[in-house]
């Protein structure tokens, strides 16, 4: 007799869910998360304190760890570490979690959490850069209504001074960001052919230090303001309120964001290019957001070093800057301002290459002497670590060294001007395809050449001696830093918002809003000029009947300045809901980013794409311009999609196996 056993059928196996923890992790678990350890934070140091306090540090300590509490404490909760813990753990991702990582079907979803795609963090950036000039902005107006009317109490000096002071800084910080996070994240990954960025989740982490320093950045409104104006000189940052608290947080938070963010961004064009694209075959704006941010890299840890020698003074009692206990007030200036002017250029080179990609899409003309453009690049990035003492030549600190530094802020003109003409090259003589994008370069170089031959009066010390501390050097450095550097950006929106939106930005209501502000951010600078040049001093809530008419005019500008920036904002929301659906390539350019399908599928390129030529070979359909060919946006005529057919010439870019 035999007996037959019959296994029993096993369970069935639960599917493994991707994601892990990271499903259940959000903005909103971070914002909890780092309210509760702040809470913590704050109620473990108040109740030990007392018993370590020897001086009246207590206050600056306790407000310092409790805003770094947060932002750890919200880093924790919107999963920043849960990859690197996997890992020690011996459990690293697997695929299906870093496609969930990537927002893979996630939906609108995938933009309030930890999400790995460049692509979403680069909208991301966008619209946070966005809240910060809305933020910026309103602070701004703040300050112009104040100043409509000699005497005026709609704050009082306090108050303005501290307005002054986070307007400062918010739109620093923005305009830092406004080109190479945005584009540098979405754009330049693609324009390279890579499918993403180098190190994907340090890439995220870059965006959430950037959120997560906005409501330290903020708070300082609720702890006695910044009083001291964004520079934060010392020893009167010492001396400051818990304001300086919140200031110093952010700085140190923002400074390792970018650090990140450079690092990476810099990593992915060195190694991440498509086979055939060859520096001399590497688009433009790639240059010139590699350099900005490996600046960033070297400038920022100064200011970082200077916020944290800050926290140690205030919160320990260290006295890196107080003297009479063998501290110097030099010491923060020269960290300072070795961050502060290479900043400028931080802030200006993705813009102006970012109109540099543009100009020759309009023109149809190649863009004029690419290796002027990278001299100019590389002198801009080099001469720059070498002038910041002329921020400090009324200060007295080593007079003996005016001169030399007189000499290279002069000589920083001439790699500028490279850039300039490399511009001015690519328009000459081309019918240009007159559209939202190219406008902003024409009003870039306007107002980048008043910005710039006033910042050549005031290198000369003499001169300097005279309009420090004024409104003309206010005037300047905004039409340095918005006039040009905002502007190109407003350009570059316009340029790849199809690609990054799927829509068309709506062409007539955007256009009217740039003009607008254009008109009015002229009125109110030339307006400050003049106050300027007649003795206005900076910072000053109540300056006197003297310069009311001046201060009139710049009000109505700021305003004007207002209307147009709301209008050209109502331009986008309006056309990212309910624009015209973009093709692939609107402006029919040549760079990879134009080749991918629209919306970018998440890993950008099916097959790897494969450069065999430049991507700004545009010079028949110049020449053919030149001669009265068709007019631009026509089929063959200068803006028009490249020519399909047999009969159409070689494309500059070949799609293949890798």
């Amino acid at each position: 007799m035999t007996t037959s056993v019959t296994a029993a059928p096993s369970p069935p196996v639960a599917p493994v869910t991707a994601g892990g923890i990271m499903r259940h992790l959000n903005v909103v678990t971070g914002i909890v998360m780092g309210v509760l350890l702040a809470t913590a934070t704050w109620w473990v140091t108040s109740s030990t304190f007392p018993v370590l306090d020897e001086g009246d540090h207590k206050d600056d300590a306790v407000t310092i760890l409790t805003l770094v509490a947060w932002v750890i404490g919200f880093l924790i909760g919107v999963g920043a570490f849960v990859g690197p813990a996997r890992w020690l753990l011996g459990r690293d991702l697997t695929v299906e979690d870093e496609h969930y990582l990537a927002g893979k079907d996630a939906g609108v979803a995938r933009y309030f959490r930890f999400t790995t795609d460049h692509k979403v963090v680069g909208m991301q950036y966008l619209v946070t850069t966005m809240v910060l000039f809305g933020f910026g902005g309103t602070l701004a107006m703040l300050i112009r209504t104040n100043l409509i009317t000699p005497g005026s109490r709609f704050v009082d000096p306090a108050t303005y001074n501290s307005l002054v002071g986070i307007h400062g800084i918010t739109m620093i910080i923005a305009t830092i960001i406004m080109v190479s996070g945005p584009f540098g994240n979405f754009i330049l990954p693609i324009m390279i052919g890579a499918r993403d960025m180098a190190f994907p989740r340090l890439n995220a982490l870059s965006f959430w230090l950037l959120f997560a320093a906005v409501p330290v950045l903020i708070s300082s409104l609720f702890l006695g303001g910044i009083s001291t104006g964004w520079s934060a000189y010392a020893p009167l940052s010492d001396q400051a309120n818990r304001g300086m608290d919140a200031f110093l947080v952010t700085i140190v938070t923002f400074a390792i964001s970018t650090g990140v963010a450079g690092m990476n961004i810099t990593t992915t064009a060195v190694r991440m290019r498509a086979r055939g694209m060859t520096w001399s075959r590497t688009p433009i704006f790639v240059f010139g957001t590699v350099a900005s941010v490996a600046l960033g890299l070297v400038a920022f840890p100064m200011f970082e070093v200077a916020m944290i020698e800050l926290g140690m003074d205030r919160g320990m009692g260290a006295g890196f800057y107080d003297p009479s206990i063998g501290g110097s007030g030099w010491l923060y200036a020269n960290l300072f301002w070795l961050m502060g002017h290479p900043e400028v250029y931080v802030i200006l080179l993705p813009a102006i290459v970012a109109l540099m990609e543009i100009t020759p899409v309009f023109t149809r003309k190649p863009l004029f002497s690419f290796t002027s453009a990278i001299l100019g690049i590389m002198g801009i990035a080099g001469l720059s670590l070498f002038v910041w003492a002329h921020h400090m030549y009324v200060a007295g600190w080593a007079p003996v060294l005016g001169g030399p530094f007189m000499v290279t802020t002069e000589l920083i003109s001439i790699p500028t001007g490279l850039l300039f003409l490399v511009l001015l090259g690519t328009l000459w003589r081309g019918r240009v395809w007159m559209r939202l994008p190219v406008m902003a370069v024409y009003a870039l170089l306007w107002n980048f050449t008043i910005g710039g031959i006033t910042g050549i009066y005031l290198s000369d010390i003499p001169v300097d001696q005279a309009m420090h501390g004024s409104m003309f050097v206010t005037a300047h450095f905004h039409y340095t830093l918005m006039g040009a550097g905002l502007t190109g950006a407003m350009g570059a929106l316009a340029y790849w918002f199809p690609k990054m939106t799927g829509r068309m930005l709506h062409e007539k209501a955007g256009a009217i809003g740039f003009w607008v502000a254009q008109v009015g951010f002229n009125v109110t600078f030339m307006g400050m000029f003049a106050v300027g040049l007649a003795g206005q001093p900076r910072r000053v809530a109540d300056p006197g009947t003297y310069f009311r008419v001046g201060n009139l005019i710049s009000s109505i500008g700021a305003y004007t300045i207002m209307l147009g920036m709301l209008t050209f904002l109502g331009a986008i929301i309006y056309s990212w809901r309910a624009g015209s659906v973009a093709s692939a390539s609107p402006w029919g350019a040549r760079t990879l980013e134009w080749q991918t399908p629209t919306p970018v599928p998440l890993e950008n390129f099916e097959v790897l794409p494969v450069v065999t030529q430049d991507f700004y070979g545009y010079g028949e359909d110049g020449h053919r311009a030149a001669a009265g060919a068709p007019a631009p946006g026509t089929p063959g005529g200068p803006g028009a999609p490249p020519p399909q057919g047999p009969d159409a010439p070689p494309q500059r870019v070949e799609v293949g196996a890798p």
